[in-house]
């Protein structure tokens, strides 16, 4: 058998080729079962209690910034609401009417759908 003598002048076995064929994977140094488990840290209760109060900060920051995005919004549509009203405004005054006398004519209009859209009730 043959060995390869390492820098520490250990002789060791060459590893061979695994059964499985899976030449890729690590060879298992230790068991499973062997490996110790740690305890979980535990924090104190004054880095608890900062923890809390950052956590408190950042939901008010966003509570915030989601209140003023809410009130820019509403500003918006307040605004786009005026602009189209008086947009609307506009358009009817600058609107040019002919006074009709004639009942007959009314009616003939009303039975059209093009000149229906022309009568509007001011």
């Amino acid at each position: 058998m043959a060995t390869i003598v390492d820098s520490n002048d250990a002789p060791t076995v060459p590893r061979g080729r695994p059964k499985s064929g899976r030449v890729w994977k690590p060879t298992q140094t230790s068991r499973h079962s062997s490996v110790v488990d740690m305890k979980p840290l535990r924090s104190s209760w004054k880095k608890k209690q900062e923890e809390r109060a950052r956590l408190q900060l950042i939901k008010q920051l966003d509570r915030e910034a989601k209140d003023e995005r809410n009130q820019q919004k509403a500003a918006k549509r307040k605004r786009e609401e005026e602009n189209k009203r008086r947009r609307e405004e506009n358009e009817k005054k600058s609107q040019v009417v002919q006074k009709i006398t004639r009942i007959a004519t009314i009616k003939k209009m009303k039975k059209n759908k093009k000149m229906h859209k022309k009568l509007q009730v001011r």
